[in-house]
C-alpha cells in the first residue's frame, strides 16, 4: 500500500521562502556539510598515513638493531678440538691495555700461545684490518700467536677524550713499541715478529728500524715506500685505464682532479680514489669492486666487536684521519729515511695493488740493506695479499719467515 502524502508537502514553495537557509532539501544540506568536512577527513587520512609509516620504520629499525645485535656477540672464539672442547694451551681473548696514558685495545688467537708473536700492524690511519679476517681469513694461528691491535684511535682504541696533540706519526711509532714490550714481557718472549699493513707497515718499518733487538723479523705488507709517488702512479694508471674503458664519467672526476708531485693529492681525487680502483680491482682486494659492499657492510656482519665496537670503528676512522696523518705520510720517502734495517726482512706484495703501488715496494726491496731479504709476489692479489691468498701466504710464513731462508721468494 502506497504512502500518504500530506497536501501541503506537494504545494510549490512561496516566493518569500526561494533561497532561505531552510529552504534546501535535506539531502543538498547534507551534502553541503560532507563538502566542508572533506579537508578535515583528508587531514586524518594522512595523519593515519603518516602514523603507520612510523610505526613502520619504527618496526623495521627496531628490527635491524635485533639483526645488528645478534650479528655482534663481540667475543673471541675459542679454538676446539674435534670433539668440541677447548684446545688446551689456545688462546683466544679480546682485552685492553693501558699504552703510552690510554686504554688501547686488541685481540690475541693462537692454537699455542708459547708459539712465536706476530703483532699485526693494521692499515689505515684507523681502519683495523682484523673485521675483514671473517671474510678472508689468513689461517696462521698454528704458527703464530697473533695480536690483531687496534692503534691509538681506532675501534677498540678509539676513545673520544683523546688529547688531539698525540695524534702523530711519532706517537703511534712509540705506542708499537711499548705494544711489542707488553707483547715480550707477558709471553716472556725476548723478540717477536713485526708485521705492517699499508699504513701499518710506514709506523711498523720505522719502530723496527729503531729498536732492532725487540724484533725477530719485519713483514712488510703492501709496503708503503713513497706515497705522494704512489698516488701519482695509481692516477696514472687509473686515468688510462678508464679512457681504454671508455667510462667518460670517471675519466672526468679524474681529469678535474690531478695528481702532481707539487700539488699532492686533491680533495677531488680523494673522494673518487677508492671507488676508482675498487672498480679497476686495484683496492683492499683485487675481487672487492666496493668499499662499500666489501668493507662498510661487511663491517656490521663481524662478529667480532659488539655493536658499540662497530661503531667506535667508523667513529674512530673519522677520528684518526682528521689530524693531517695522510698529508705528512705521503711526504715521507722511506728509501730516504730509512735506507736499511738490522734484521731479517719480507715484503709481501699483491701484483694488482696501486693503492700502495707494487712496482715502488719492489724499487724499495732492491735498494733496501738487511741481514736476511725476502721479496714475494701474489699473482692474485691486490692490497692484502696474506688475505687474499692464505694459503700462499701460510707457506712463505711457515716455510720461509719462521725458518729464517727466503728460498721461496721472487727477489732476494
Amino acid at each position: 500500500m502506497a504512502d500518504i502524502v500530506p497536501a501541503h508537502v506537494l504545494e510549490p514553495a512561496s516566493k518569500s521562502s526561494v533561497g532561505r537557509r531552510d529552504s534546501i532539501h535535506p539531502l543538498a544540506d547534507g551534502g553541503a556539510e560532507r563538502r566542508s568536512d572533506a579537508p578535515r577527513t583528508r587531514l586524518r587520512r594522512t595523519r593515519r598515513v603518516a602514523f603507520m609509516g612510523v610505526i613502520i620504520v619504527l618496526i623495521s629499525t627496531l628490527g635491524l638493531v635485533r639483526v645488528l645485535l645478534w650479528w655482534s656477540p663481540g667475543t673471541s672464539e675459542p679454538f676446539l678440538d674435534a670433539t668440541g672442547h677447548r684446545i688446551p694451551g689456545s688462546i683466544s681473548q679480546k682485552l685492553s691495555v693501558p699504552i703510552n696514558g690510554v686504554e688501547q685495545g686488541m685481540v690475541i688467537r693462537g692454537k699455542d700461545a708459547s708459539n712465536p708473536i706476530l703483532l699485526w700492524v693494521h692499515g689505515g690511519p684507523g681502519m683495523p684490518d682484523y673485521p675483514l679476517t671473517q671474510q678472508y681469513p689468513p689461517g696462521v694461528e698454528d704458527l703464530f700467536t697473533v695480536v690483531w691491535w687496534d692503534q691509538r684511535g681506532a675501534a677498540l682504541s678509539y676513545h673520544s677524550d683523546i688529547p688531539p696533540e698525540t695524534m702523530t706519526i711519532e706517537q703511534l711509532i712509540d705506542d708499537t713499541l711499548a705494544v711489542t714490550d707488553y707483547l715480550r714481557r707477558r709471553f716472556h718472549q725476548d723478540r717477536i715478529y713485526i708485521l705492517g699493513h699499508s699504513w701499518g707497515s710506514f709506523i711498523a718499518l720505522q719502530a723496527a728500524a729503531r729498536s732492532p733487538e725487540r724484533y725477530k723479523a719485519y713483514l712488510g705488507m703492501a709496503q708503503v715506500v713513497h706515497q705522494l709517488e704512489s698516488e701519482k702512479i695509481a692516477y696514472d694508471y687509473m686515468l688510462a685505464a678508464y679512457r681504454e674503458r671508455g667510462d667518460t664519467e670517471m675519466v672526468r672526476k679524474l681529469e678535474a682532479a690531478p695528481v702532481t708531485m707539487t700539488g699532492g693529492t686533491p680533495d677531488a681525487y680523494l673522494k673518487v680514489r677508492d671507488a676508482a680502483m675498487h672498480k679497476l680491482g686495484v683496492g683492499t682486494t683485487h675481487e672487492m669492486e666496493s668499499v662499500i659492499t666489501g668493507i662498510f657492510l661487511e663491517s656490521w656482519r663481524f662478529r667480532g666487536y659488539t655493536l658499540q665496537e662497530k661503531v667506535n670503528l667508523w667513529r674512530g676512522r673519522a677520528f684518526s684521519q682528521s689530524f693531517g696523518l695522510w698529508d705528512q705520510l705521503i711526504r715521507v720517502d722511506l728509501r730516504t729515511t730509512v735506507p736499511a734495517l738490522q734484521i731479517p726482512v719480507y715484503f709481501l706484495a699483491g701484483k694488482f695493488d696501486y693503492t700502495a703501488a707494487t712496482s715502488l715496494a719492489r724499487n724499495y726491496f732492491q735498494q733496501i740493506q738487511a741481514p736476511r731479504k725476502g721479496y714475494y709476489e701474489f699473482d692474485n692479489s691486490a692490497h692484502s695479499p696474506l688475505l687474499e691468498e692464505p694459503q700462499e701466504g701460510r707457506r712463505i710464513l711457515e716455510q720461509d719467515v719462521l725458518a729464517g731462508t727466503t728460498a721461496l721468494a721472487d727477489l732476494r
